[in-house]
């Protein structure tokens, strides 16, 4: 170890020096070194270089001329032209430079060792913290992961946003919304009354979806994921501790073939079914759609694999996990209440790190089935006390059936209890238990229809896109 640290680190000083130089000749040579480069003073190997090049950025961003006599004299005032070099080493940076064209190629060479040097210290990092065995092996793989996709992703981190600029962007938004060249600020569930409640489900959310068992938690957020791979075409990372892939695949194709869910676990598809399993296999079969059905999944691994289909994959369109309660605490020992509150903010976490949204199922105590109104309330949700507060969203699955035997068993409410950016409230959709699946609940104006033997009629997801 000591013998990596006495070794120079991966460095170019030449072409340090020569996108310095460039950025000092030819003005048009530093909006591609700042923006498609991305070049910061951190980059550069050498102290003074960073010196530089934070005044040359400074006074480009001031609207002010940037050459060796501005950037020398703004060192100057502020105290710091003895320790980049002096004059003569600035001067001496605009004086031979290669070809200012090719600043933008010069800043990557940089840029590519600095990503060396990063690599270097999280590696030195990853073995000081096992050679002192600082955390349990679990801890400091995750911990090795986490450094290596920040790494990765540094150039996206965020920083501190004046607020102008970000209602620069939100006012552009809303112009295409308003426009109709964008239909929604977040991802879409599928589900017409609740996008529009929502405005989909918003990047570094954490929505909570909870209901008693056998209400259908898991149609609702497969039906959920499958519009997210299908229509949008957005990566979906599905976390089932449930059910088995098996399962989870019959599931997307007795939904999307609207074929009973129980012949195809018996095998009894009949030849007049076949043609809708296999257009239903046919488009499932090219789904960004990523199943992990591991039964003892710790929030550590979940994050980990996370970071990892995002690397591969790009932006995520939607994490699901199946569900919250299952999942292994990091500290068997602490009380239960502590465990899921640990969980739940760990969700939270993810979400807002890789700026996607994070659904997690969850149960519900026995406490509504006691009420006369059987609506789930937020008091419900199962060792809740940190789920309702990590929560942006928390949404419970209400079908009156179950508790009314006059009632249609088609009929559901979405509730809302909570949104914290937007109104609460109710939807309606239907449930085609047979499948299972979740549909739009027709409206007046629409055009109501029932294939024969498909049960309660719906308005089909497939046939709204």
């Amino acid at each position: 170890m000591a013998q990596l640290e006495a070794t120079t680190p991966p460095q170019n000083l030449d072409a340090e020096e020569s996108v310095l130089g460039a950025m000092m000749v030819s003005e048009a040579a530093i909006t591609p070194v700042i923006l498609d480069v991305r070049l910061h003073d951190d980059d550069f190997y050498r102290e003074p270089h960073r010196i530089i090049f934070r005044a040359a950025k400074k006074l480009y961003e001031d609207g002010e001329p940037v050459d060796a006599l501005t950037v020398s004299e703004y060192l100057a005032q502020h105290g710091e032209l003895a320790e980049a070099g002096g004059k003569e080493a600035v001067s001496h940076l605009a004086s031979t430079v290669p070809a200012a064209g090719n600043a933008a190629h010069y800043g990557r060479i940089v840029k590519q060792n600095s990503l060396l040097r990063r690599l270097l210290q999280a590696s030195h990092r990853t073995q000081k913290s096992v050679y002192e065995r600082e955390g349990e092996p679990s801890e400091l793989l995750e911990r090795a992961q986490s450094d290596l996709f920040r790494i990765a992703t540094q150039d996206l981190a965020k920083d501190f946003t004046k607020l102008g600029d970000v209602l620069s962007v939100e006012v552009h938004r809303l112009e295409e919304l308003a426009s109709g060249k964008r239909e929604m600020t977040g991802t879409r569930s599928g589900f017409t009354d609740l996008d529009q409640k929502l405005g989909g489900f918003q990047p570094g959310n954490m929505v909570v979806v909870a209901a008693r068992p056998s209400v259908g938690k898991s149609a609702l957020v497969c039906n959920i994921a499958e519009n997210v791979a299908l229509k949008d075409g957005r990566p979906v990372a599905f976390f089932s501790l449930e059910m088995s892939e098996t399962e989870l695949a019959h599931r997307f194709i007795a939904s999307r073939a609207r074929i009973p869910g129980d012949r195809l676990r018996k095998g009894s598809v009949n030849k007049r079914d076949w043609p809708r399993v296999l257009k239903a296999l046919n488009e499932l079969d090219s789904l960004p759609l990523w199943l992990d059905d591991s039964s003892d999944l710790s929030m550590l691994e979940l994050r980990a694999k996370c970071r990892r289909l995002a690397t591969k994959e790009g932006q995520l369109g939607l994490v699901i996990v199946d569900y919250m309660q299952l999942m292994r605490p990091e500290d068997p020992r602490i009380g239960r209440v502590e465990q899921v509150g640990q969980i739940s903010r760990g969700l939270k976490i993810l979400a807002k790190e890789l700026d996607t949204p994070v659904i997690g199922l969850s149960q519900l105590s026995r406490a509504s089935e006691q009420r006369p109104d059987k609506r789930p309330i937020l008091s419900d949700l199962r060792e809740s006390g940190n789920i309702e507060q990590d929560a942006d969203v928390v949404i419970f699955i209400y079908r009156d059936a179950l508790y009314n035997d006059e009632a249609d068993p088609a009929e559901t409410e979405l509730i809302i209890a909570k949104h914290r950016n937007g109104p609460t409230g109710k939807t309606p959709l239907v449930f085609l238990g047979q499948y299972p699946k979740f549909g739009n609940a027709p409206r007046p104006q629409d055009a109501v229809y029932e294939r024969t033997g498909d049960g309660p009629p719906l308005v089909d997801l497939a046939d709204e896109a």
